[in-house]
């Protein structure tokens, strides 16, 4: 199955880096719901800390990647300077 929805051999290099970290974005965060769940059940106080260590080193990949998106496709820095660090309303 392919990541991408148009014709790869169309797009050029920047739209498919593009495609690599948004779809690095989406496996980091989904290592992180994976992580988060395994730890709320471990019982075994070792393991539950090397899974807790592991959940956040996913989240730093995700931060790292949607650092590069932000620097790198248009619209990420506006809407996060919009919504991150802020505490106002999120939805506004």
């Amino acid at each position: 199955m392919s990541d991408y929805h148009e014709p790869v051999d169309e797009m050029d290099a920047k739209a498919r880096s593009l495609t690599r970290a948004l779809n690095s974005l989406k496996e980091e965060i989904e290592a992180v719901d994976w992580y988060n769940q395994r730890v709320s059940l471990e019982t075994d106080d070792a393991l539950k800390d090397i899974l807790h260590h592991n959940m956040i080193e996913e989240i730093e990949h995700a931060c790292m990647t949607l650092e590069w998106l932000r620097r790198n496709m248009d619209g990420w820095n506006d809407h996060l300077k919009t919504f991150l660090f802020k505490e106002d309303e999120i939805a506004h």
